[in-house]
């Protein structure tokens, strides 16, 4: 992965981070890796524990930035979470997945929240 990409993904999260927090979440973890991959942001939206994946793009071009979440990532950021809830003890806590989609029109970013976006499995 390129640098430009890298960073590109980084801004994307901040923003992200941003938009959650003025909704009401709280930021428990950025960039939360695991062998296998990595959940982009792990918040807490009440008693519920939350499991984001960030997905940014410049114009759509190629689509909406949500539809970069193909099952197999799906399936991808379930393991993690579920490696996450065990390791923290909150097996009996209530989680969703939820994506943040950012499509950067005209450099002003438009950020859309999907809650429970998918389900584990």
């Amino acid at each position: 992965m390129t640098h430009a990409r890298i960073a590109f993904g980084n801004y994307g999260e901040d923003i992200a981070c941003r938009e959650l927090e003025s909704r009401g979440y709280e930021i428990l973890a950025r960039r939360y890796r695991r062998p296998g991959g990595e959940i982009d942001i792990i918040a807490r939206d009440g008693q519920t524990t939350v499991f984001i994946e960030v997905k940014a793009r410049e114009g759509r071009d190629f689509g909406e930035p949500v539809e970069a979440v193909t099952p197999w990532k799906r399936r991808r950021i379930s393991r993690i979470a579920l490696e996450y809830l065990v390791r923290h003890h909150l097996d009996e806590s209530p989680c969703r997945f939820d994506v943040v989609s950012i499509c950067l029109d005209r450099d002003r970013p438009v950020v859309s929240i999907i809650q429970n976006a998918f389900d584990a499995g």
